[in-house]
């Protein structure tokens, strides 16, 4: 019956196509395009379009109608998932960073069972499965989460496709498969006095600062010496990540040589420097002295762990919960009536910071130089 069924002018057809027993799909799935005059014969012939091919009528007219639901552009509906990224790349990559580059290259590179099939027929399950045997950790599922996601809104842009598989990809069931995951760990109080006993070492007192201040290290590495107040013993952090982070941060008498050592010397306008001067950069810092100074000592922290151990200190020092978020500035955690209602003197949060712990041959040291 659906043989001789008559379908609108215009929708399309359903056609076998001759030595159809050789063909594994001998059904030709077409839409009418236009017409075009035929001179010769003096009538109309209509120009047709190529939808795909089927293996049975039945699923020639599924294929129409899909085609009618969710209409892709013909001409680049062939494409395949390799054609569909280099368009995409040409764009992208443009004003793209190296580093950016590479990480979606690198994404790229885990869908080679996708690259020769056609964009538009993708669908859930052929995406899933790159995430499920690609044998990815998860910050790069991630990313080729990602690169699905702006290659979907380019085919769409396009009309290749008409709807974004990507979305519906899983990768949260892989969350815990993250090699690079890190546990902070404070530093405890044995590794504490390890550190203080290598004060001397300009290097050391670098740790120390960011331990004894709670900064993250952005926040160090960006501290320029005229926001430092030697005087009245703190510094302005007037960039940080977050709106609570742009705070007046207290400097112990503990550490407070330390500051003064690292300001006065060099005329680089930054606290913290290179041999020569110049301001240092965060892969420079960690590279070249941070993670050396940790293997040297057998050691696992990372900068973060500094301002942890900071916060954890103050918390042991029964420091009150305000002071301790205005020293820190930690994300999202004044509440409205501390921030309107909370003036608090410096000399106060110095005498916090003062009051957490220090090795006691620290402390003896410090009131004997009084």
């Amino acid at each position: 019956m659906a043989k001789n069924l008559k379908l609108p002018n215009s929708y399309g057809s359903v056609t076998k196509m001759s030595s159809a027993s050789r063909r594994r799909k001998p059904y030709m799935v077409r839409i009418t395009t236009g017409y075009a005059l035929d001179e010769a014969k003096g009538k109309s012939i209509q120009k047709y379009a190529i939808i795909g091919y089927a293996k049975t009528r039945q699923e020639g007219m599924q294929m129409l109608a899909k085609y009618h639901e969710r209409p892709f552009d013909l001409e680049n509906g062939s494409m395949t998932f390799r054609e569909v990224y280099d368009n995409w790349s040409v764009e992208k990559y443009a004003d793209a960073t190296k580093s950016t580059i590479n990480g979606y290259r690198a994404a790229y590179n885990t869908c080679s069972v996708l690259f020769e099939q056609k964009f538009r027929d993708l669908k859930t399950k052929d995406l899933q499965n790159v995430i499920d045997s690609c044998g990815k950790n998860y910050p790069t599922l991630r990313k080729i989460k990602i690169l699905f996601n702006q290659l979907y809104s380019y085919a769409m842009k396009l009309d290749i496709c008409g709807k974004d598989y990507s979305k519906y990809v899983d990768i949260s069931k892989y969350s815990d498969k993250n090699p690079n995951k890190y546990d902070r760990k404070a530093f405890t109080k044995k590794q504490i006095d390890i550190l203080w006993s290598l004060k001397d070492d300009k290097y050391y007192q670098i740790i120390l600062i960011m331990i004894y201040t709670g900064v993250r290290i952005d926040e160090l590495l960006s501290l320029k010496k005229e926001n430092i107040h030697l005087e009245e013993h703190y510094f302005d952090v007037i960039k940080s990540k977050t709106e609570n982070g742009i705070r007046k941060v207290p400097i112990s008498d503990y550490i407070y040589p330390f500051i003064e050592n690292w300001y006065h010397p060099s005329k680089c306008e930054y606290l913290l420097h290179t041999e020569e001067d110049k301001r240092f950069k965060y892969r420079n810092y960690y590279d070249s002295y941070f993670l050396p100074l940790m293997v040297q000592l057998g050691f696992d922290q990372t900068p973060h762990c500094c301002r942890h151990t900071c916060i954890s200190l103050l918390a042991e020092a029964k420091v009150s919960p305000t002071y301790q978020k205005m020293i820190v500035g930690h994300k999202g955690a004044m509440s409205l009536t501390e921030k309107v209602y909370t003036h608090i003197d410096i000399k106060l949060l110095i005498d916090a910071v003062n009051s957490i712990y220090y090795p006691e041959s620290i402390r003896s040291e410090w009131h004997v130089s009084l």
